[in-house]
């Protein structure tokens, strides 16, 4: 099967060439370490209890903090790995100085059976069901128990599972356990050939942190030049569609910080917002708009907001994480595209926690906030109640981790 494998792998070489290729022409950063995508890297001393937790990018990275942290208090030695730049070197912002921070290879056979005999892992954990054949299935003939961890499966992503079931579906059946965000996830990987398959909740709620500021939010603002006596309005992870939209909605004399999703974006935004003071240009002036345009510094801005806009809601994409926002206690408004988050999105929704627009109605609903402060106490607090009701998820992955280790 291996073999296999690896011959459908190096016949679609061509074809990854190719949207690599396209990729760079759009403007896309090179991919880098190309020795630790073939499995190559530190070698590691055998530990009788190290967990491997497979985080894709910095999604994924930050949303297993707290359980990297049970996992210590557990002694267990834990191993951080990542497929993305942007999400290694969140990881390694995160945790290199505590554990091991290392890149997943590419699912050749060789690559994997080179890279597990470096790291040795004694379990492993798929955060949010990354699966690959060739891992899965050689860590089955070399009984290292593989789980799922925080799995989400989404409408979307369940399709395109099904048009290679007949690929998948033993590849499904090896893993150790499954545990998922929602009954509709635990649904789908049954059908596509899971067993014991647990639905557990999502570990997003769990690292919302309830607090009205955060360290380093004041010297953002300060580095900014952003005035503190006008509204700010906060929009995350955005993208080029949603900046033009934000400008025109946007008040006269309230300000607006841009943090878009991707770093590609970062010079197009720039241009956009101009004339915008930029968080990684030294050169400033007098501006109502701001460019975030680094990695891992999203909260400090939400932490300065008098209204969050949550992006890649409000073009054709698939929603982001509104809970940090609203855990800072922030009135925020989210668009119609929010297919990847849309469980937690209508929990909060339901609960009065968060606002819920069409494009065509942001500018009124922006209006209205910053003249409502009775309206943005009420988000805030119906907010903060729902993210409380649904902590408890992550001491669940960490026993489903603990339960399957050998």
């Amino acid at each position: 099967m291996v073999l296999l494998l690896d011959i459908a792998y190096l016949l679609a070489t061509p074809f990854l060439v190719f949207f690599s290729i396209h990729s760079r022409l759009k403007g896309h950063p090179r991919r880098e370490d190309l020795r630790g995508r073939l499995g190559a890297g530190e070698e590691l001393e055998a530990h009788p209890r190290r967990v491997l937790l497979h985080a894709v990018s910095v999604g994924e990275v930050n949303a297993i903090r707290l359980l990297v942290e049970e996992l210590k208090a557990k002694e267990f030695d834990v191993v951080v790995c990542v497929t993305t730049d942007t999400g290694l070197k969140r990881a390694k912002e995160l945790y290199e100085e505590n554990h091991t921070v290392t890149r997943f290879p590419f699912d050749f056979g060789f690559a994997i059976k080179k890279f597990l005999q470096r790291v040795k892992p004694t379990v492993i954990g798929l955060v949010e069901l990354e699966v690959w054949p060739n891992l899965i299935g050689i860590c089955a003939k070399k009984k290292i128990p593989v789980v799922v961890i925080n799995g989400r499966l989404s409408e979307r992503s369940y399709k395109r599972y099904k048009l290679v079931s007949f690929i998948l579906r033993k590849t499904f059946s090896r893993l150790s356990a499954i545990g998922m965000q929602t009954k509709e996830y635990a649904t789908h990987v049954r059908e596509l050939g899971g067993v014991n398959v647990q639905v557990l909740g999502t570990m997003k709620w769990d690292n919302a942190i309830l607090s009205n500021t955060v360290e380093g939010a004041n010297e953002l603002a300060a580095d900014l030049q952003i005035d503190k006596s006008k509204p700010l309005i906060v929009a995350g992870s955005t993208t080029s569609e949603e900046h033009v939209l934000l400008l025109a909605s946007i008040p006269k004399n309230a300000q607006l910080l841009c943090a878009p999703r991707r770093p590609e974006w970062f010079d197009e935004a720039a241009q956009m917002l101009a004339p915008c003071n930029r968080r990684t240009s030294s050169e400033r002036q007098t501006t109502q708009t701001f460019l975030l345009d680094t990695i891992g510094e999203l909260d400090k801005a939400y932490a300065l907001a008098d209204i969050v806009i949550i992006g890649r809601s409000f073009s054709p994409h698939h929603g982001s994480d509104p809970v940090q926002a609203i855990a800072f206690g922030k009135p925020t408004i989210i668009g119609p595209n929010v297919l990847d988050f849309k469980d937690m999105v209508q929990q909060l929704v339901d609960g009065g926690g968060l606002l819920q627009c069409s494009k065509e109605n942001l500018q009124e609903q922006i209006t209205l906030l910053l003249s409502d402060t009775t309206k943005c106490n009420a988000l805030a607090a119906c907010g903060r109640e729902v993210i409380q009701s649904q902590q408890g998820a992550t001491k669940k992955y960490a026993q489903l981790i603990m339960d399957n280790t050998p």
